[in-house]
C-alpha cells in the first residue's frame, strides 16, 4: 500500500509516494495547469509513474482559502489559480485514485513539515512564514496545525496604513510589500534579477520585521521559520537583517523569538502531507 503527497503552489506541483510515512520519492514536478481538471489529470499520471501498489490515502496542500469542509479552495487572493477556485479537487482525486483525499492549505501543510521535521523540530508553537511569490503562513503548536475557522492569512494584514510607500493603488499589506510578485511589480524586475548589493534587499527586511512584530505579539510562538525564495533563494532578505530589524521594532515590548532558515526547502509541503496523513493513521 501507498500514499499519495501533492503540493499545488501557484508556480509549481509536486507528486510523492510514501510507504512507511517516514520518508517519500523523489517527487515529479510539474507546471500547475491553469485548471483544476487538468491538474487533477497530470496528478493522477504523476501517480500511476511513481507506484502499481494500491492508494491507502492521499494529502496535500493548495495556496489560497479552502471551503469550511476542505473541499476545495474557494479563493485565491493572488490570482495564479483562479481556476482551480470552487472546484471539487478531493471528490475528483478520490474518483481517480480510489482512496480518501485530506486537503489544506500549502503554508499550513509546509509549516506542519517543518515543525515535525525540519527548523522547528523540538520546539512547541512554531510558525511558519513563506515569502515567495505571495507570503502565507501559519501557527503549528504541539505537532499540528492550530485550528482555524477561514485560514492564516499572514501576508493580508494591514502595514503601510497611511499608504506612504504603496500609495492608493494597491491594498496597504505586508505581501504587497515584500513578496516577490510586489518586488516585480514596483521594479519592473523579478527578484532573482537584483544584485544582493541592492539597498532594497534591507528595506524588505525592514518591512518583514514589521509584520514579524504583529506575528510575535499574536502568536507568542518559541519559533519563526522563514522560507521561500525571497528568504532561502539567492540573492535573498538576509536572515541578520530581519532579526535585527525585528528586535528593533519589538524594542522591550516582548521577548524575540528565535527566527530561522527553513531546511526542508520546496518539499515541506510535502513532508506535512506525510505527517497529516502519519496523524490520521
Amino acid at each position: 500500500m501507498s500514499y499519495v503527497l501533492f503540493d499545488i503552489g501557484g508556480t509549481k506541483t509536486r507528486v510523492a509516494v510514501s510507504d512507511d510515512l517516514k520518508t517519500f520519492s523523489e517527487p515529479i514536478k510539474f507546471t500547475t495547469p491553469p485548471t483544476a481538471k487538468a491538474g487533477v489529470k497530470e496528478i493522477v499520471a504523476a501517480v500511476k509513474q511513481l507506484t502499481d501498489k494500491d492508494i491507502r490515502g492521499i494529502a496535500g496542500g493548495i495556496r489560497g482559502s479552502l471551503a469550511e469542509d476542505k473541499s476545495m479552495m474557494i479563493h485565491d487572493a493572488g490570482g495564479a489559480l483562479t481556476g482551480w477556485q470552487e472546484e471539487p479537487i478531493v471528490a475528483m482525486l478520490k474518483k481517480e485514485l480510489g482512496a480518501p483525499v485530506t486537503l489544506e492549505n500549502d503554508a499550513a501543510l509546509a509549516g506542519l513539515g517543518e515543525a515535525v521535521f525540519g527548523a522547528g523540530e523540538g520546539d512547541n508553537i512554531v510558525v511558519y512564514m513563506t515569502v515567495s511569490t505571495g507570503v502565507g503562513g501559519a501557527k503549528i503548536e504541539s505537532g499540528q496545525i492550530d485550528d482555524y475557522h477561514y485560514g492564516f492569512e499572514p501576508g493580508h494584514q494591514i502595514l503601510d496604513v497611511d499608504r506612504t510607500v504603496l500609495g492608493e493603488g494597491e491594498d496597504p499589506t505586508l505581501e504587497n510589500l515584500v513578496s516577490g510578485s510586489a518586488v516585480e511589480r514596483h521594479y519592473g524586475m523579478k527578484p532573482y534579477e537584483i544584485p544582493q548589493s541592492d539597498a532594497l534587499w534591507g528595506q524588505l527586511a525592514e518591512y518583514l520585521a514589521d509584520g514579524l512584530r504583529n506575528t510575535i505579539l499574536y502568536w507568542s510562538p518559541d519559533v519563526i521559520v522563514l522560507g521561500g525564495s525571497m528568504i532561502i533563494g539567492d540573492p535573498r532578505i538576509i536572515l541578520e537583517d530581519i532579526e535585527r530589524e525585528t528586535a528593533k521594532v519589538l524594542e522591550d515590548i516582548a521577548p524575540m523569538p528565535a527566527i530561522v532558515d527553513a531546511r526542508l526547502g520546496d518539499s515541506a509541503g510535502l513532508y506535512g502531507a506525510m505527517v497529516l496523513l502519519d496523524q490520521q493513521a
